[in-house]
């Protein structure tokens, strides 16, 4: 399809002039409302205000002579004028505010019932001076004819009753309460009745309740108007409570069986969701010659029913299974369990191959109600496994499972996916059944499924591979493995959709692998795409993300060959990347890696490219530099690293002299003042900890090549794996301090005998499912709590799975004919200088990158 000349835009013809003329015409009255609406000189004398009231008179002017909207204004800001003057805006204030809403709209009155609950809750003022100036009002003005104002001025009442004393409650509104619940008063009075009544009965001792509310709740249950009846059975929990056991039993479980049986399906459907509610008052012959024949009642006649009443017993069906649990027969427990499978696949046997535009509406209306069903039978999946036992989960639950998991309506599979951390839990040994629904849900093609999912991924790929028992410490995933696909499908999935807040939790929740799969699978299927990601993304969290998750691979990386290629990309590609933002980048590592790893290892292969930058030609990058300095010194050892510790205050001195940029030098002058004290330095016994598990990880790498090179030799494979399992059991007698040295070659001596190299053995087994796991909780920081309001149907008092053993698989190394052209085990690691980098990036920081530059900095003697 060709462009249009340039001729037809420049149509001047007599046909397209008027057409032109008729697009103004639409545009001239589209826009007249606009000025109209302006103010006349006029209207804008009459809402000015003299600038010199005092905001006392300013208010009383603006009640007593402004507009709605000064007004509305005015009672908006009245919790600030009881802050600053309560006894004036009492006395003056008040009375018009009181005036104003007699006649006021329904958004000045909304405002008002917020401004008199925001006073009370701030204790302006007392609270008897609150109940003697602002209850009237809030009293007054219940009944209001619109039902927003009228709920907004009860929720304030409600607020205010917790606070008032029992004389006030008694003669302010228990007393006028008698007259307004009476039949004469509208449905609405009657309403309100109910909600009060339900809050009053915890204020008062039990004889005033017995003779003063429960009649009135008596009259209020057998209403005539089914509204009311409903309202108030819905209090009747809370009055139960008030009551206490003897009471409910008496006079509110009678009432409830009477109201289940109402007429009015909004009426039985609150009284069953009340009595499910107070089942633990009950006791075991209530529930079970009087509760149990009413729910069964209420299931069977569910389907001819309302679907809200579907609804409502789906959700509330975990809850109704455990506090009936003791009494079930087996028929009884066999069929509440059929039951609650029909349910897992309500609507789900209908002919779906129809279009959507030819389906009536009410059909599509009664599919989401069958959506809402499936979907609370999801949340409520845990709750059925206790019901059922764990044990007897394959036989019984599988199947429905299996359905929830593969639903083809995306809320149904987000609440499993929430849920499956909780069943993973319960299953526990059991675990294993349920691989292949973890990997559906990871391969799921909505985003939110997985976002839920994630939530508890660490946790329930610890439970996966170790088959949901701490005390095993072989790796079961190696059944499971579409797990590194799904994996690194999920991620590109996220990274190519606009949700970038998911793709960065999927990168935090992915630190958690070096407890789950090898090294090498890390280094081969995950390393190289954080690089990737910190150099390419355009989110910046995401790519300080991939960052983070990068160090910890990195920090539990087995390999000394891969380590030094993660570090050398990192300096070349970061530290002396052609575009300042991968600089930028670099310097979020280095901080990372100050948290993550220890001292000596930072100032080992970090400080001196990182303390370079201050040579940079972006003031941007030396400005993060400046805010990091105070970080790169508390990595130092004195008088040990006392050469570095000069080589740092000589870079400052430079800046403090050169620098150009007047925000660079001013970070500057502030940092250098902490920089150039003399500090005293205590020993870090959490950086000692961190020293002793790096050269533990260097002496597991020489032991597995020294088993490599066993390979030949009659101790098989087996017998290695036997040996190291049964030398379990001296690792807890292993002292905690270890002698500190740099990892390195030498840390394992040629000499050592077969003894000492056994011991170490044993040492790194016991770091490795030990302290491993643990040091981890410190580092990651990723494990996060969840809790939801009201009923969890989840089981919480299971032990929490505690320690994970690394991989057999991260004993097994890779031919080096599979290591990736970027990853070339002939690269060494680079100088301190930095140079120019080979990509070229669009954030490129122009030609001054282009010119090599000086290396001003001695390199630091390490060992490679």
């Amino acid at each position: 399809m060709h462009p249009p000349p340039p001729a037809a835009a420049m149509d001047f013809s007599q046909n397209s002039l008027f057409g032109y003329m008729e697009d103004l015409q639409e545009l001239t009255i589209i826009e007249r409302p606009v000025r109209r609406s302006l103010k006349t000189p006029e209207e804008i004398e009459r809402l000015t205000v003299d600038e010199g009231l005092s905001d006392i008179e300013r208010a009383v002017y603006l009640l007593s002579a402004g507009q709605d909207i000064q007004g509305t204004s005015v009672i908006a800001n009245l919790p600030f004028l009881m802050r600053q003057n309560p006894a004036e805006t009492l006395r003056r204030v008040l009375p018009k505010v009181r005036e104003v809403l007699h006649v006021a709209g329904v958004e000045m009155q909304l405002t008002a019932a917020v401004s008199f609950l925001t006073i009370l809750q701030e204790e302006s003022v007392s609270i008897h001076a609150y109940a003697h100036s602002f209850l009237q009002v809030i009293l007054l003005h219940l009944e209001h004819r619109d039902t927003g104002v009228s709920n907004a001025w009860l929720e304030t009442l409600l607020s205010v009753i917790e606070v008032l004393p029992k004389e006030t409650l008694r003669h302010e509104i228990l007393n006028p309460l008698v007259s307004k619940a009476q039949l004469s008063q509208t449905v609405q009075s009657r309403v309100v009745s109910c909600k009060i009544l339900g809050k009053l009965t915890n204020k008062f001792d039990a004889h005033i309740i017995k003779r003063e509310i429960l009649p009135l709740v008596k009259s209020l249950c057998q209403d005539v108007d089914y509204e009311v009846r409903s309202c108030m059975c819905r209090q009747l929990e809370n009055i139960a409570q008030g009551i206490g056991t003897e009471l409910t039993k008496s006079v509110v479980l009678p009432e409830l069986i009477e109201l289940s049986r109402d007429e009015g399906s909004s009426v039985r459907l609150a009284a069953f969701e009340t009595l499910i509610n107070l089942l633990d008052i009950f006791d075991t012959d209530d529930r079970s010659q009087t509760i149990l024949p009413l729910v069964k009642s209420f299931c069977e006649k569910s389907f001819k029913a309302d679907e809200s009443i579907v609804i409502s017993l789906s959700f509330h069906f975990g809850k109704l299974c455990h506090g009936l649990y003791g009494i079930f027969t087996p028929d009884q427990h066999l069929r509440f369990l059929e039951f609650y499978k029909k349910l897992c696949t309500l609507g789900l046997q209908q002919e779906n191959g129809h279009n959507e535009n030819q389906i009536p509406p009410q059909v599509l209306e009664q599919e989401k109600k069958y959506i809402s069903v499936r979907k609370n039978c999801a949340y409520n999946f845990p709750a059925m496994i206790v019901f059922v036992d764990p044990k007897n989960f394959h036989m019984e639950l599988y199947s429905t499972f299996f359905c929830l998991c593969h639903d083809p309506e995306v809320p149904v599979r987000y609440t499993i996916a929430i849920c499956f951390y909780e069943v993973s839990k319960l299953l526990n040994s059991g675990v294993y059944l349920i691989h292949k629904e973890l990997i559906t849900l990871l391969q799921d093609e909505s985003l939110e499924v997985l976002d839920a999912l994630i939530d508890h991924l660490p946790e329930i790929l610890e439970l996966m591979s170790t088959g949901g028992e701490s005390s095993v410490q072989e790796n079961k995933l190696s059944s499971l493995p579409d797990l590194i696909p799904a994996l690194t499908a999920a991620e590109q999935r996220a990274a190519a959709s606009l949700k970038w807040r998911t793709h960065e939790k999927l990168l935090q929740k992915y630190a958690c692998l070096p407890h789950i799969i090898s090294s090498d699978q890390i280094y081969y299927r995950f390393l190289q795409r954080m690089f990737t990601i910190m150099m390419t993304n355009n989110v910046l969290p995401v790519q300080k993300a991939a960052s983070r998750t990068l160090c910890i691979f990195l920090r539990y990386n087995r390999k000394q060959e891969q380590r030094h290629e993660v570090i050398q990309k990192l300096i070349e590609q970061l530290g002396q990347g052609k575009s300042y933002w991968n600089r930028l980048r670099f310097l979020d590592t280095c901080e990372f890696i100050i948290e993550i790893f220890s001292k000596s290892f930072f100032c080992k292969y970090f400080f001196l490219p990182a303390i370079e930058l201050t040579h940079d030609p972006v003031a941007n990058v030396r400005m993060k530099l400046c805010y990091l300095l105070p970080k790169v010194k508390s990595t130092l050892k004195i008088p040990a690293d006392k050469h570095l510790l000069q080589q740092l205050e000589m870079c400052v001195r430079k800046l403090l002299c050169q620098e150009k940029d007047k925000d660079v030098l001013a970070i500057v002058k502030k940092v250098s003042i902490t920089l150039f004290q003399k500090k005293f330095y205590e020993k870090d016994l959490l950086d000692q900890e961190k020293e002793r598990e790096e050269l533990l990880f260097m002496e597991m790498e020489q032991l597995e090549k020294e088993k490599q090179q066993n390979d030949g030799r009659p101790m098989s494979d087996k017998i290695f794996e036997k040996k190291r399992r049964d030398s379990k059991t001296a690792t807890q007698s292993l002292p905690k301090s270890i002698p500190i040295s740099l990892p390195g070659p030498s840390s394992v001596s040629p000499s050592t005998s077969k003894e000492i190299k056994k011991s170490k053995l044993i040492r790194s087994q016991s770091f490795n499912n030990q302290a491993f796991h643990a040091k981890y909780g410190n580092l990651e920081k990723c494990a996060s709590k969840s809790s939801t309001a009201g009923y969890t149907p989840s089981v919480s008092g299971l032990t929490k799975t505690s320690v994970l053993s690394l991989t057999d698989d991260s004993f097994r190394t890779r031919s080096a004919s599979s290591v990736p052209t970027s990853f070339s085990p002939s690269m060494s690691l680079p100088s301190t200088s930095r140079g120019t980098a080979n990509s070229v990036d669009p954030k490129s920081s122009g030609n001054k990158d282009t010119q090599a530059r000086k290396a001003t900095l001695k390199s630091r003697k390490s060992n490679p």
